[in-house]
């Protein structure tokens, strides 16, 4: 029970997505700049870049170790999470759909989430670890 201290911010950061991709789509700000640079693939990124982040922080909290095949099974779940959240906008979100768009912006977030957290280890943590 004491290690699931150390996915909080994971779990966090997985309710905090759910909300947002299921808030009604008139709820949504619109701006005609933000639209032509879809400003919503780079939120989309950036979110799912986080889930493998904060995954990866605290796996590698607990076990003070992460592997490669760790961080693809970080990456390849955060990627269905997006697939998931793409189909729950489809039928169950009012005034959202399914853009596949979307879901190849949460992979690719995914992926650099584990790039982000290597250089955050990197810098900030103990270098004789590696992963």
């Amino acid at each position: 029970m004491r290690a699931l201290r150390y996915y909080i911010p994971a779990f966090l950061w997985l309710i905090l997505i759910l909300i947002l991709c299921t808030l009604p789509g008139k709820d949504i700000p619109h701006n005609g700049w933000m639209d032509r640079i879809h400003m919503d693939k780079v939120v989309h990124f950036g979110l799912f870049g986080g889930i493998v982040f904060f995954l990866s922080l605290g796996y590698y909290w607990q076990k003070k170790y992460i592997s490669p095949l760790t961080l693809f099974v970080f990456v390849l779940s955060a990627a269905l999470y997006g697939l998931a959240i793409e189909f729950i906008q489809k039928y169950f979100a009012i005034d959202r759909s399914f853009d596949m768009n979307d879901v190849a912006a949460d992979t690719l977030g995914a992926i650099a989430g584990v790039w982000v957290f290597r250089l955050v280890r990197r810098l900030f943590m103990n270098r004789s670890v590696s992963a």
